[in-house]
């Protein structure tokens, strides 16, 4: 008989980690070191289930790159322990938690899935048993004795999506993710359908490498009808900045301020990278269409092509940690390091 699947749950906090007070009503923290008291349909599924716990649980608003470097030094200290591993995190910064996650392991060969919860656990319309049980599902899934999706992924309101490649589009719908650049890695329905031809495989193997360096000193610019030019001035004068992402107009425009490319050229002289992608839900960045996209392209200003906003911004921060040059960083923002842009 086959040794039935290990998986480690990492439950860093979240909506999904709430109870109801019978008496007062008020939500407090269930104690997931016992999360099968909770949710006793986990017993069904003949796992072995390990829980971590982060101490403080932190509402996902909270959430920073030190808690990046805690999440991936645990999976790294108990990746030989555990066949995959599920992440219970807040829905607000999850896609910033798993494009992040995403840069940071090399050589992964075993799933590493996010959710999280709408409602609390606790409340009897809850989304999170069901987000909960499938991950888990997802995260022990195997094919001839091989992970069916070993990359970090979150599983969402039916879907499985690449980290990645989801933005956070609805504040209460159970839909809450959207990954309109790139397919769903699986559908659960009756069954859990994996469309083979969406998942990223590692092309080496060998032994997990975690990358845990970020450098915080970035900025989103989002351009808008009226920005003044001190405002502007101001952002790109913050002491240390080292990289701006610049949420652009369609396809990668920009006003034609003159003062505005003046400015964008000054910063660069001064080594500040600057990572262009679009404001739209949909589509990619193409600078050579228009005249404002093709000064900046002129300028030194790189094309962040599809990447959503939370694959640029952590991309620009996990570059720029790494020690590596102006140009290198420039070399690896325009390219997919893991499956984050469509070639």
């Amino acid at each position: 008989m086959k040794n039935k699947p290990s998986i480690l749950i990492i439950y860093t906090g979240g909506t999904i980690g709430m109870v109801q007070m019978p008496v007062s009503g008020i939500l407090v923290p269930v104690k997931f070191d016992h999360i099968q008291d909770e949710v006793p349909d986990l017993n069904r599924l003949g796992y072995n289930l390990q829980v971590v716990t982060f101490s403080p649980p932190i509402d996902s608003s909270n959430m920073t790159p030190a808690i990046w470097v805690k999440i991936a030094n645990t999976i790294e200290r108990n990746y030989n322990k555990y066949d995959g591993f599920v992440i219970l995190h807040g829905t607000d910064t999850m896609a910033y938690t798993a494009s992040a996650l995403s840069y940071m392991f090399e050589n992964l060969d075993k799933p590493v899935v996010l959710t999280g919860a709408q409602l609390p656990i606790g409340i009897l319309r809850t989304d999170g048993k069901e987000n909960l049980i499938t991950a888990i599902q997802i995260a022990a899934a195997k094919r001839n004795d091989m992970a069916i999706v070993p990359e970090v992924c979150v599983y969402f309101n039916s879907k499985l999506f690449r980290g990645n490649r989801i933005s956070k589009r609805h504040a209460d719908d159970f839909s809450a993710f959207s990954s309109v650049n790139y397919p769903a890695l699986a559908n659960a329905g009756v069954e859990i359908k994996y469309f083979q031809e969406n998942i990223h495989h590692s092309a080496n193997k060998g032994i997990l490498k975690v990358r845990t360096q970020f450098d915080e000193n970035v900025v989103i610019l989002k351009f808008f009808p009226g920005m003044g030019r001190m405002v502007f001035e101001s952002i790109l004068n913050i002491p240390g900045l080292k990289g701006v992402v610049l949420e652009s107009f369609g396809s990668g425009n920009i006003p034609t301020n003159r003062w505005m490319i003046s400015l964008i050229k000054n910063a660069i002289k001064r080594k500040i990278i600057f990572l262009n992608i679009t404001q739209c839900q949909g589509g990619a960045v193409n600078m050579g269409r228009y005249e404002t996209g093709n000064e900046l392209e002129h300028a030194g200003v790189v094309s962040g092509k599809d990447m959503t906003t939370e694959a640029a911004i952590t991309k620009l921060m996990f570059l720029l940690g790494q020690g590596l040059d102006h140009e290198e960083i420039k070399l690896h923002l325009n390219k997919s390091l893991i499956g984050e842009i469509s070639e």
